[in-house]
């Protein structure tokens, strides 16, 4: 969200403008105010659409179609003018990310928020079709995660694109490559199938962070849309059983949205449905809606504003500073940097290797930067841990010239394989530059922990995008480098620096399967092992000691200690059995918290054998553990 420019109107219609809220393939959005003070997401269509009497005609009749469409998934359409110099829409806000921008922040969602993902989607999708209309660019972009679930937008307004205008020509296509049907790809009629495909395609990339037909080109992705199998690989077994039927290549083997939520069965109420950081993300916005409702109507005087640091082709010249200099070191909060005595001769054991997995276990990633770490980008507030120990985000506030303002999220485990990006050789590491939209992250390789990096992400609306990642970026690895890096209290008993798949042998876990299985990382502080019969996983989580009995789990004892049995089984539910249990208290804050799963690759009868093996898997797991 950024300032209208100076100058534009502030009124379309009956809407008084008060920011803008970004820009698309087809226009510019806007957040408005009716007259009885509601908010409206309003857009303004492409002035090379406005030209045309076609686009005119058919934006008109979608429109009249869409005002029919309902539903608590989707963002309905208020109001519209076809006849306008600048043709507009205008649909209820709702404040959030969209899930590009999610995934993008804070990686793959967990596999709960896809269920309630997948639910909201198909339900838009019954509306939106029940009203005879087809959306035709479910992409990423197009779904927002709000507080209480998801909402589609721009539900058929696609349609009044595909013709010859300006801006396209006869027969093309409207749509996003990675997400579109095979029909779609081809120019050929399409149905309400062709969403389902695009659901499919969603629900991959919201659980691995692609889309399961990404190439190295638009061409080569359309080319896979249309021939090759989708790239299921790192999907959960559970997310796959749904989304494998979706992206059949034949429209009719695909399931009808009322089929999709049959298979899931209701879901469960939740407060917090997504990863704490996208209701951080949430917050961040609904506190910029406020401050964009609080300025003064009048914004037509130009301000003043500072050049931004980095100008595009600048960042080699800044890098050269910064090596030059000794990377990038932010004045710390107590002034300067003072000796400190060697671990050794304070009697304590050695520090854990830079960029060691112990290292970077340990490491409290919420304290890496302090109030005045990033002088460029501006004041560090507001740490906001994730479930995973390694990932903390944090707000950034305004700098004196009230340039700049967002965020900055550091994850010191991304999954390198989910990223494909510029190479780059900054502050002495191998990193990827991944660009999307409005966002800009810095993955540096880490050598240590192979697959793995450390990541800055933020966002902007103009300026360089990079230029806050860039600068944490160097704070974040100069510490790391130094040994400066706060960390945890060490202790023989923690679980943080674990390698799951090498403490718990690949011959154990056959054995208790009673089949052979095949190893999968999926992140640090994890581990998945498949099997045809059953697959099963282990992960530590950032826990607070929370009795789950109070949410109806079952208590039950894992290696002695009170543990919480949770289990789906049924026709309409994914089966499965979660073990969770406490390992150790960290501080009065947090606890590392282990949760086992066993997930069966066929639907089971009676869920007591599946939980039963469940235990036994949680307790092997806890027999290989450092002891507390």
């Amino acid at each position: 969200m950024k300032p209208l420019n100076p100058g534009e109107p502030r009124q379309v219609g009956r809407y008084r403008l008060v920011a803008s809220l970004g820009e698309g393939g087809m226009g510019r959005v806007l957040l408005g105010v009716s007259q009885d003070g509601r908010l409206v997401a309003l857009k303004q269509v492409h002035p090379g659409f406005a030209h045309d009497e076609g686009f005119r005609s058919r934006f008109r009749r979608e429109v009249q179609t869409s005002r029919m469409v309902s539903g608590a998934y989707t963002a309905a359409v208020m109001d519209a003018d076809a006849d306008a110099a600048t043709p507009w829409l205008a649909s209820v806000f709702v404040p959030g990310p969209s899930l590009k921008e999610a995934v993008d922040a804070t990686g793959p969602l967990p596999l709960d928020s896809l269920r309630f993902l997948a639910v909201g989607l198909a339900s838009a999708l019954m509306e939106i079709h029940r009203a005879g209309l087809i959306h035709r660019d479910l992409k990423p972009s197009n779904v927002i995660l709000t507080d209480d679930g998801p909402r589609v937008i721009d539900f058929g307004i696609a349609r009044a694109a595909e013709g010859e205008t300006d801006i396209t020509h006869t027969g093309s296509i409207i749509g996003s490559p990675g997400f579109m049907s095979p029909e779609q790809a081809n120019g050929y009629p399409i149905t309400p199938a062709s969403d389902v495909f695009s659901l499919g395609a969603l629900l991959v990339m919201a659980a691995t962070g692609r889309s399961p037909f990404a190439g190295s080109s638009t061409p080569q992705t359309l080319y896979n849309v249309v021939h090759s199998h989708p790239d299921l690989r790192m999907v959960h077994p559970d997310v796959r059983r749904l989304a494998e039927p979706c992206l059949a290549k034949d429209p009719a083997a695909r399931p009808t949205p009322a089929q999709i939520l049959d298979f899931l069965g209701p879901v469960t109420p939740s407060a917090t449905p997504w990863p704490p950081a996208v209701h951080a993300s949430i917050a961040r916005q609904k506190a910029e809606v406020n401050t964009a409702l609080s300025l003064p109507t009048d914004l037509s005087r130009p301000r003043k504003r500072r050049a931004p640091l980095l100008i595009a082709g600048a960042v080699t010249a800044v890098v050269a500073i910064a090596v030059a200099t000794g990377l990038i070191v932010a004045d710390r909060d107590d002034g300067a940097a003072k000796a400190q005595p060697t671990p050794e001769s304070a009697g304590q054991p050695p520090a854990p290797a830079p960029f060691s997995p112990e290292q970077i276990g340990r490491i409290d990633t919420c304290k890496l930067l302090k109030n005045n770490s990033l002088p460029n980008s501006g004041p560090v507030k507001e740490p906001r841990p994730g479930t995973r120990f390694t990932y903390c985000a944090h707000s950034i506030g305004e700098t004196a010239d009230k340039s700049k303002s967002g965020g900055i999220e550091i994850d010191l485990t991304a999954n390198l394989s989910l990223y494909k990006g510029e190479q780059l050789k900054l502050f002495g590491a191998d990193v990827v530059k991944y660009i999307h939209e409005k966002s800009c992250k810095l993955i540096a390789a880490n050598k240590s922990t192979p697959g793995f990096g450390i990541a800055t992400t933020a966002s902007r609306n103009s300026g360089d995008r990079c230029e806050t990642p860039l600068e944490a970026l160097g704070v974040v690895l100069d510490q790391i480098r130094s040994g400066s890096a706060p960390l945890r209290p060490a202790s023989p008993g923690s679980a943080l620096a674990i390698d799951f798949c090498k403490t718990v042998p690949n011959a154990d876990a056959a054995s208790l399967a009673r089949e052979p299985l095949e190893i999968l990382v999926t992140n640090f502080q994890e581990c998945s092992w498949f099997g045809r019969k059953n697959s099963f996983y282990i992960r530590l989580n950032r826990g607070v000691g929370e009795d789950y009995s109070a949410s109806g789990q079952k208590p039950i004892e894992i290696a002695g200690k009170p543990a919480y049995e949770a289990s789906r089984n049924g026709p309409k539910v994914m089966d499965d059995c979660t073990i969770t249990w406490t390992h150790r208290k960290i501080d009065e804050f947090a606890t590392e918290e282990l949760e086992a799963r066993v997930v069966p690759q066929e639907e089971v009868a009676d869920p007591v054998p599946m939980c039963r093996t469940a235990k036994e898997f949680a307790e092997l797991v806890a027999a290989k553990l450092p002891k507390p």
